[in-house]
């Protein structure tokens, strides 16, 4: 039963339902569809707040670089870059690069998990 700690901004789309998917890097267990998802903000302090519960429903590799993202290996034009960064709860690709940019170490291997 994967959980997964949501950062406060990404909190209210997901309880609205525009934001049906995330990024992260690949876990020792990965990821599959079938997998009950438990979603929380601040977790590990006094604050943890459960978001909700859902189902895995689909997971597709990806792989951030500086200028471009793959996902499971297909380049993805301007277009679908921007999709993509709406998708995962930012208002554009340049912030999305930008925050991968500052929190992980790119490139950045991982899963979307949708559900």
């Amino acid at each position: 039963m994967p959980s997964l700690n949501f950062k406060p901004q990404f909190v209210s789309a997901i309880e609205q339902g525009l934001k049906r998917q995330t990024i992260r890097k690949l876990r020792k267990r990965p990821f599959k569809a079938g997998d009950t998802l438990y979603l929380f903000t601040r977790m590990r302090t006094a604050n943890c707040r459960r978001i909700g519960q859902f189902t895995c429903k689909q997971v597709k590799a990806i792989r951030i670089e500086p200028q471009r993202i793959f996902i499971e290996d297909e380049l993805l034009t301007d277009r679908q870059r921007h999709e993509l960064a709406l998708a995962d709860g930012f208002a554009d690709s340049v912030e999305m690069m930008r925050f991968f940019s500052t929190q992980h170490t790119l490139p950045f291997i991982g899963q979307i998990i949708y559900w």
